[in-house]
């Protein structure tokens, strides 16, 4: 397919990342302390390595907990929200004939499961508050998409899952075969790459890709492997990693496969369900990879393993363990926003 539009990989050189955060009126309320703290960690380990946006409800109280000596580096824009799933929510980024465009697709809470009235207006709000001065903008409320259900090879290959895009509260009028049109039309591929098989136990999106299976370069995929038989998750990652040994490489190639372990199961203290631990769910930012824990047994093996797929970038730590009592991780908080000659954001 010949075309104009190039959907970039996340490993791209990136002007900036998106956080949209917590406050108390969200589902955070009970939780306001721990994972205020677990976003300070994040933004101060993204604005140490590039410009950092926050979307919050107070910015003064922002800057008084993420440190001074980053304020420099960082964004904040007041903005209502109803939750903190920048990944979902905020925009996605093509370049159409050099210039990057951020495409601005419906959220509609993971197929209408939670409220999203605020969230949907956010990436709109931002370019209004003059936050992308040299992005176009797009507004493709027509479809429903979140960026936590694609991966790019940026090289015309896209990653995702059936469960997700397939979903009926998504795009039920549409037919997979239509989907995928549509997907190459927006992001100018040449392939999609359908997952059937893979979950998480405790996620809400739906089998997003991005707690799965993640592109690493143009040639490498890592993914979450289970070895536990008795693990109820082992029989449909097994077939998830068949169907990943399957896939090949525009050039008929196999991809190398990096597998991620499982992480040590971590359930819920308040009423005993299973939490969506992740090490798929990692962030590539300039010159690292923010990789998430959960203060478990698996977290060095999962970093030893991702770092054979970044061998170059430093491989840095965050505790997620309080992201995953809401069901998303590292990546689900977080936006990219990629370079491109001469831009800036303000």
């Amino acid at each position: 397919m010949s075309t104009s539009i190039v959907f970039p990989a996340e490993w791209n050189q990136q002007m900036a990342v998106q956080l949209t955060w917590p406050h108390i009126d969200s589902d955070w309320g009970y939780l306001i302390e721990e994972v205020e703290k677990c976003f300070v960690n994040l933004a101060e380990a993204i604005a140490l390595r590039q410009h950092l946006i926050i979307v919050c409800k107070d910015i003064d109280l922002i800057k008084s907990q993420v440190g001074a000596k980053y304020h420099n580096n960082i964004s904040f824009f007041e903005i209502e929200s109803n939750d903190t799933w920048a990944r979902d929510h905020g925009g996605i980024t093509i370049y159409d004939n050099g210039k990057p465009v951020i495409y601005d697709f419906c959220f509609n809470g993971w197929g209408m499961k939670f409220a999203a009235c605020h969230d949907n207006q956010i990436t709109r709000k931002l370019f209004k508050a003059g936050a992308f001065p040299e992005y176009g903008y797009s507004n493709m409320n027509f479809f429903v998409f979140e960026g936590g259900s694609i991966e790019s090879d940026g090289q015309g290959t896209l990653l995702t899952t059936e469960e997700c895009l397939l979903s009926p509260n998504r795009n039920d009028s549409l037919s997979k075969q239509e989907i995928e049109g549509c997907l190459k039309q927006f992001f100018g591929a040449e392939r999609v790459l359908w997952l059937k098989n893979g979950y998480l136990a405790g996620d809400d999106t739906d089998s997003h890709i991005d707690t799965l299976a993640r592109f690493c370069s143009p040639d490498t995929i890592a993914y979450v492997k289970c070895t536990d038989e008795n693990d109820e998750h082992f029989d449909a990652l097994a077939k998830m990693e068949a169907e990943l040994k399957m896939f090949t490489q525009a050039n008929d190639e196999p991809y190398q496969l990096v597998a991620l372990p499982m992480a040590t199961p971590v359930f819920d203290p308040d009423d005993g369900h299973r939490l969506p631990a992740t090490y798929a769910n990692f962030l590539i930012v300039n010159g690292a990879v923010l990789f998430p824990i959960y203060n478990c047994e698996t977290d060095k093996e999962a970093m030893d393993a991702i770092k054979v797929a970044f061998p170059d970038r430093d491989i840095v730590p965050i505790d997620c363990s309080v992201l995953i009592r809401q069901h998303g991780s590292l990546h689900c908080v977080t936006m990219q926003y990629p370079a491109s000659l001469g831009s800036k954001i303000k």
